[in-house]
């Protein structure tokens, strides 16, 4: 298998990403959502800068590897593995938060609106009588703070210092290194990338993630100035709308938009949507040109990465494992379930296949 093959997704303009969470810590979820994008073909997995979640993410490719080979999963394994990510941010972010509640204070009466729209299942009572928020779960999409009605829901975040990723970078095998910011950062960001430089050239890729602002682009060319020259290639993931892509399909948009922003800045670099992406991103590219094999001559994007849609898009047949495992084995281990797996493999496919075959 080609270690280099996910640099050609980049280059032919198919390059396919699965974002697990930069906070999301559900270790058998994360290991059984690896092992099925693995064996369905996706370039890169996007996972937190946790040891235990890289750990278990890293099982979940070894087991692929030794499955890709079997008949049946053949046709979904295209060239080798997908590189390994993990994420930082500069500064306050909400990828890197948690919700949290003390579920005490909540009246009996209560309809708990924040249980039925939280989409990881994070909100739940962990204890009979007691509500609350599982940490592992939840991934800090903030669906939950507006609808508390008595207000009662807070979010807790974290910044993940350099201390913490290096040893990551040189002791665990990570290929990739995306790092969160946004505009008017300058100083936090030059300080992040003074402390991690020396060791980028350990890695295969660097992405750089930032939402939408009217000084965007002044802001990416002055990040790409601080940085050059790079040692490795260069990923602009244009964050439109924040793990929103399972919500409908009117997220997708904010997503196209802000890669075109990018893409017409013409800054050197890969192009890569996130944040709003699901099933409706790659026939809407189509349609305006903006993919490698449509027929345009406008500039194009090298990929998709899909975080809460893909994620979603496995949840039933992720929730059949957990009552499986319980009846049978009591593991959530989903290689131990044929059936499941390649069910699993097949629906991660439906969103590989087309933007691999537009």
């Amino acid at each position: 298998m080609s270690l280099f093959y996910p640099l050609q997704s980049l280059k032919s303009g198919n390059w396919f990403k699965l974002i697990c969470g930069a906070s999301f810590q559900d270790l058998p979820a994360i290991r059984n959502l690896v092992l099925a994008y693995a064996l369905a073909g996706a370039d890169c997995i996007d996972v937190a800068a946790d040891p235990a979640v890289i750990r278990a993410a890293q099982e979940a490719l070894k087991i692929a590897t030794n499955l890709a080979d079997i008949a049946q999963y053949q046709e979904f394994s295209r060239q080798g593995m997908p590189w390994l990510m993990v994420s930082l941010n500069d500064g306050e972010d909400p990828h890197f938060r948690k919700a949290y509640f003390d579920g005490q204070n909540c009246p009996s009466d209560c309809s708990r609106p924040c249980e039925a729209i939280c989409p990881a299942q994070a909100i739940t009572e962990s204890e009979p009588g007691f509500l609350g928020v599982i940490a592992r779960r939840c991934y800090g999409c903030g669906r939950c703070l507006p609808v508390c009605p008595y207000q009662f829901i807070e979010t807790r975040s974290h910044l993940i210092p350099p201390t913490e990723i290096i040893p990551l970078i040189q002791g665990m095998g990570i290929d990739a290194l995306e790092i969160h910011t946004q505009v008017g950062r300058e100083n936090q960001f030059k300080q992040l990338w003074e402390a991690i430089a020396p060791w980028i050239s350990h890695l295969k890729l660097l992405a750089i993630s930032c939402p939408d602002e009217p000084r965007l682009i002044d802001y990416l060319r002055y990040l790409y100035d601080l940085m050059s020259p790079l040692p490795i290639p260069l990923v602009w993931q244009t964050d439109g709308r924040p793990m929103s892509g399972d919500i409908g399909k009117g997220t997708t948009h904010a997503a196209i938009k802000l890669a075109q922003k990018v893409l017409n800045s013409q800054l050197p670099g890969f192009v890569q949507l996130a944040g709003g992406t699901n099933h409706h991103t790659v026939p809407k590219l189509k349609a305006m040109g903006l993919l490698a094999l449509s027929d345009s001559s406008t500039p194009v994007v090298a990929g998709i990465a899909y975080g809460s849609y893909a994620r979603s898009l496995l949840s039933p047949i992720l929730e059949q494992l957990e009552i499986q495992s319980r009846d049978l084995t009591g593991q959530l281990a989903l290689e131990n379930f044929p059936d499941l797996l390649l069910d699993a493999v097949k629906m991660a496919d439906s969103l590989i296949f087309p933007l691999k075959f537009p």
